[in-house]
């Protein structure tokens, strides 16, 4: 922090106009964005109008702030100075929010919020109108999240924004907002949402704290928040959830779960995240339950197969050979003799070669992107077993196990099978299935291991809750999910009342 940043701490706002739009210039370089408009209609009065240009609404500049004050005919005369600011505030402005401030750190925290700040002579305060205006992305179709059969709203970069969505379908006086700037330099506004009857309130306490002991010059998006709450931070799977769909934050805050909303990304994070959760879509509970199961049942499926495909296809023609049979292991030896690779050197190529088509086609414009895909499933595959580089049955495996991953709902829990797999692959390639094996156990004793804001990551599994089952593999209808998950910590268990519908 500048010395001229730490010297606004404490510095009250002078009488003297001339000095407060020095030092406002000094401070901000003379910024060319930093407005400094003479108010002509306060003839009795010398006055200004401060605001940066771009983060403010010019119509309520014009409308709220100008027009106002150009209809106050005759000024009255006060004995006191501060006075003609209250005579401002309360009688003449016609903007929605007009608060007194009385440091010069209140005038910059105010211009850097988009709101417009009037000083007069002979005044040691001051008044910040809100004019915030600065350009948004509208609400749009959720990109990472979709759907075939739900609502198709997802947040945006604005704070205020994501909290309205929210509110728009939780309406109810219970659901509570705190707010906070998190950032040294940036000052990110965070919220903090929760459902106070529902919520355990030592989940709450847990991350104030957390979030208050973040010291960090910027905030730019909700990955800092993430990496800095999170429980353990020596783990390759995810412990806090992100979504960019309102409908999923609010299904959450209704199980008792909270919601930390970053202002300037469209992703909302949610606390506590258990290992069932990154299964589960928001269509599930649009679909009938039968239909969800199914899905969930596939999910999870192609979770094991993402993550074991490779691994077992270079432990059984590596190792374990006896397991396959006669004509299927004829196939593959005839298909495997050209190949100059063992099964762990050709899995290998063809996994980095998966990767590094997948963070292209990321990366490039979407104008060439399909073409690139195209290029890279089709040609490159089709060239390498031509050139006898890899195996066909290679090419399968690695194939299923791309498609697979792309199953799993967020994206967290994927990129996590993705590093898994590569030690999968190396140990098999070692120890056949007993290095497989091995890699599993560690992996599952190191989950039952985690916690997300002291639950139990594993939770129903381990520990045992049978109550809250009836929403992990399998989905069961509406009308026998009577009571929220209890893994969360709610105090408040039931979700509808025990009533018989009539027919």
């Amino acid at each position: 922090m500048s010395t001229a940043s730490q010297s606004s701490q404490d510095q009250k706002i002078s009488p003297n106009l001339t000095e407060n739009i020095d030092y406002c210039n000094q401070v901000m370089g003379n910024s060319k964005d930093l407005m400094v408009r003479p108010l002509q209609c306060l003839h009795k009065w010398p006055s200004v109008m401060l605001y940066i240009d771009g983060m403010v609404d010019v119509q309520i500049i014009n409308h709220s702030i100008l027009e106002s004050l150009l209809q106050t005919r005759e000024l009255p005369d006060f004995s006191e100075d501060n006075e003609h600011l209250i005579y401002l505030q309360n009688d003449v402005l016609a903007a929605s929010n007009v608060i007194l401030i009385n440091e010069m750190k209140d005038i910059l925290d105010a211009l850097l919020a988009g709101f417009a700040v009037v000083l007069l002579e002979g005044s040691n305060q001051g008044l910040k109108i809100a004019a915030a205006g600065w350009e948004d992305r509208a609400v749009g179709e959720p990109i990472s999240q979709t759907v075939v059969r739900g609502p198709m709203e997802g947040f945006n970069e604005n704070l205020r924004t994501n909290t309205g969505l929210i509110r728009k379908r939780i309406r109810d006086p219970h659901l509570w907002i705190e707010e906070r700037e998190i950032g040294r330099v940036t000052n990110t506004r965070v919220a903090v949402v929760y459902l106070e009857h529902i919520v355990d309130q030592e989940v709450v306490k847990e991350l104030r704290r957390r979030l208050d002991g973040i010291d960090i010059d910027a905030i730019l998006e909700s990955g800092y928040i993430e990496e800095l709450v999170q429980d353990k931070t020596g783990t390759i799977f995810p412990t806090v959830y992100n979504s960019e769909r309102p409908d999923t934050v609010c299904a959450a805050l209704l199980e008792g779960r909270v919601a930390i909303i970053i202002d300037g990304t469209p992703f909302v994070l949610l606390v506590p995240a258990l290992f069932v959760h990154f299964f589960q879509s928001p269509e599930d509970y649009y679909q009938r339950a039968d239909i969800s199961s199914l899905i969930r049942l596939i999910r999870y499926l192609a979770f094991f197969i993402a993550l074991l495909a490779p691994s077992f296809y270079i432990a059984i023609t590596t190792f374990h050979q006896e397991m396959l049979p006669t004509n299927l292991l004829i196939s593959l030896a005839a298909q495997r003799e050209g190949v100059p690779f063992p099964a762990f050197i050709e899995a290998i190529l063809m996994e980095l070669t998966y990767e590094i088509l997948r963070e292209a086609g990321i990366r490039i414009p979407k104008t060439v992107g399909q073409a690139v895909s195209i290029v890279g499933t089709l040609v490159i595959g089709q060239a390498a077993v031509d050139a006898g580089v890899v195996s066909a049955a290679m090419v399968i495996i690695v194939s299923i196990t791309a498609i697979s991953s792309y199953v799993i709902p967020e994206n967290g829990l994927s990129i996590s099978v993705r590093i898994l797999r590569f030690v999968l692959m190396i140990l098999a390639a070692a120890f056949g299935f007993y290095g497989i094996l091995m890699v599993l156990l560690i992996t599952v004793t190191h989950l039952c291991s985690l916690r997300s804001f002291g639950v139990s990551y594993m939770s129903p599994f381990a520990p045992y809750i049978g109550k809250d089952l009836k929403d992990t593999i399998f989905r069961v209808p509406w009308t026998r999910m009577k009571t929220r998950p209890i893994s969360t910590g709610t105090p408040n268990e039931t979700r509808q009342a025990n009533k018989k519908t009539k027919r």
